[in-house]
C-alpha cells in the first residue's frame, strides 16, 4: 500500500480531495500536525464527500512523531526545489510520498537531509506551484502506474449503453 503524507496541510478542501483520492486508490493518508483546520470541519468532509469514513488516515503531533512511528520508511519529498523529476524515481510498493503545506512546502531543514529523495513536477515560467490536490494526484498515479495499478479496476464500464 502506498502512503501519502501531508506536512502541516492548511486548506481543508485540499485535504478532503486528497483523502477521496486515497480512498479511490487504496492509499493510506498521513497528516502531520499542526493542521490548518479541524478534522471534523465541514469543508473537509464536503471535499471528501461520503468517502471520508472509508479513509485509512493517521495523524501525528509533528514530523519527529511521524518518523518515530514509521521507522525505516522510504520517503520521497515533493518540492519545487528538487533536482529529480517525479518520473525519474522508482516508487516502492510501500513507500511514503510527502507533500508540504500549501503556503510554504516542506521546510528546507528537512529537505537538505533528503536531497536524493526529493522530487518535483516540471512547470514552465514563474509558476510557483500547483494545487496540492493536483500535485498529489499526479505523483500518486505515477507511483501506482509503476506498481502496475495493483488491485485496481483497469476496465471501464458504461452505465446504460455499450460500446
Amino acid at each position: 500500500m502506498l502512503n501519502i503524507v501531508l506536512f502541516e496541510p492548511e486548506i481543508p478542501a485540499n485535504t478532503g480531495n486528497i483523502g477521496r483520492t486515497c480512498v479511490a486508490t487504496n492509499t493510506k493518508l498521513h497528516l502531520i500536525e499542526p493542521l490548518g483546520f479541524r478534522l471534523n470541519e465541514k469543508n473537509l468532509k464536503r471535499a471528501g464527500m461520503d468517502y471520508w469514513s472509508n479513509l485509512d488516515v493517521t495523524t501525528y503531533i509533528n514530523y519527529e512523531d511521524f518518523l518515530e512511528r514509521n521507522p525505516g520508511a522510504k520517503i520521497y519529498m515533493a518540492t519545487t526545489k528538487a533536482p529529480n523529476v517525479y518520473t525519474d524515481v522508482k516508487y516502492e510498493p510501500n513507500c511514503y510520498i510527502m507533500f508540504g503545506k500549501e503556503s510554504a512546502g516542506i521546510p528546507e531543514e528537512i529537505l537538505v537531509k533528503h536531497k536524493d529523495d526529493c522530487i518535483r513536477i516540471p512547470m514552465i515560467g514563474d509558476i510557483r506551484s500547483l494545487n496540492l490536490g493536483n500535485s498529489v494526484a499526479i505523483v500518486l498515479y505515477e507511483a501506482l502506474r509503476q506498481n502496475g495499478f495493483a488491485g485496481m479496476n483497469l476496465e471501464g464500464h458504461l452505465h446504460h449503453l455499450e460500446w
